[in-house]
């Protein structure tokens, strides 16, 4: 039976951590563009990293595994030059990769609420409303998160349950009212830019954005959230910062 690009991007990323050979197949050999900017581009770049391995290899857990048309897309936990979660996506043409975004950040302890950057929901449910949930969830980045229309957010997030993997954030909506304030409070941003990509799967939707963060960090946000009848009850995130040109291993951009 012929693999979904779900299964082959599955199968791509626990080959890191195995080393199996066949995984590899699933990559175009001649058309592979790679946008982690710490990667050397096509199928070169990504056989550079796996000869550079530590000792003991790395290690990868893919937590969470979507598709939508065809794109395939991630939740990992890596042990990749140190513990990372991470988000990667790939596009699949004629049933090969030809092209890889990816996001990734130190793992870090509990939120306020317990809650890690990988525990939570796994089941995917509801894929007769993936089109309506992938609609709600890039209006609440244009409206709240760029358009800083605070008073429309529970037109989009659930009043009544709002569990948050967001390693500084509790759960619920006070949870979020009490981060931004911090954020005012000490002059720091967190700021959207542009919504580069909105890919679903049922009751999940990941936004790739691009904006500022901290103290005017320029940063990739990708953003998981779950949604239960219309409105938005679970989010995981991974916020990285996007280095200078200066030190770009390609030249094919973050996103």
């Amino acid at each position: 039976m012929e693999m979904t690009i779900k299964q082959k991007a599955v199968a791509v990323i626990e080959s890191i951590g195995t080393g199996a050979q066949e995984p590899v197949g699933y990559i175009n050999a001649q058309n592979y563009t790679q946008h982690n900017l710490a990667v050397g581009d096509g199928l070169a770049g990504f056989g550079a990293v796996m000869a550079n391995a530590p000792a003991g290899g790395f290690k990868s857990e893919v937590v969470r595994a979507f598709q939508d048309g065809e794109y395939a897309f991630l939740h990992v936990k890596y042990d990749f030059f140190g513990p990372k979660a991470a988000f990667d996506i790939f596009r699949f043409k004629d049933g090969k990769i030809v092209e890889h975004w990816d996001n990734l950040a130190e793992i870090a302890a509990p939120n306020p609420s317990g809650h890690t950057q990988f525990d939570g929901a796994t089941e995917i449910t509801d894929l007769d409303k993936t089109e309506s949930n992938k609609t709600l969830v890039k209006n609440f980045v244009n409206d709240v998160l760029m358009g800083g229309k605070s008073d429309k957010i529970t037109d989009y997030i659930s009043t009544e349950k709002y569990v948050q993997h967001n390693p500084q954030v509790a759960d619920g909506l006070n949870g979020l009212g009490a981060a931004l304030k911090y954020f005012a409070d000490n002059n720091l941003v967190m700021q959207y830019d542009k919504v580069h990509k909105v890919l679903g799967e049922g009751n999940f939707v990941l936004t790739v954005s691009e904006g500022q963060f901290g103290i005017g960090d320029h940063v990739a946000y990708y953003d998981l959230f779950r949604v239960e009848n219309g409105k938005i009850v679970e989010h995981w995130d991974v916020i990285q910062t996007i280095p200078p040109k200066s030190e770009w291993k390609n030249a094919n951009g973050k996103f």
